[in-house]
């Protein structure tokens, strides 16, 4: 009888000890899996002119530069002045030297007011972004 409890015992705390084993695996690859997609977004770490920022002359051009590399083809950036229009500028262009730097040529001779920002990027991973600031010229 000793020996039966024994065994089953151990059966028991042998079950246990798989299950947490199975669970530890488990929670280990979640937490790995979820940083990785966290990680794989590329970010707006600065842009020129800078958000909130009141600058004057007008700038000539936008310069957004991201946590990773960017594909310029997926990506846009659109410029709507204090009427709500929309100003013209050239093609997103990627720094030459620099894959997650992109550089807008605004066409347009910007007034005076506050202009919003609106950019949407792939990264080199495939990951869709997306943000908006604004900035004002005096």
């Amino acid at each position: 009888m000793t020996l039966f409890i024994l065994l089953r015992d151990t059966t028991v705390i042998g079950k246990i000890r798989s299950s947490c084993r199975l669970l530890s695996t488990v929670f280990v690859l979640f937490v790995g899996l979820s940083s990785q997609q966290a990680l794989a977004h590329a970010h707006l770490k600065v842009e020129t002119p800078k958000a909130d920022a009141s600058v004057s002359p007008a700038p000539k051009a936008l310069t957004l530069s991201f946590s990773e590399g960017i594909e310029p083809n997926f990506s846009g950036v659109k410029i709507t002045g204090p009427d709500n229009a929309v100003v013209k500028t050239g093609k997103l262009q990627l720094d030459p030297n620099n894959n997650t730097q992109v550089n807008v040529p605004i066409e347009s001779e910007l007034s005076a007011g506050k202009y919003n920002v609106s950019w949407h990027v792939v990264s080199v991973d495939g990951h869709k972004t997306k943000g908006q600031y604004s900035f004002t010229v005096n």
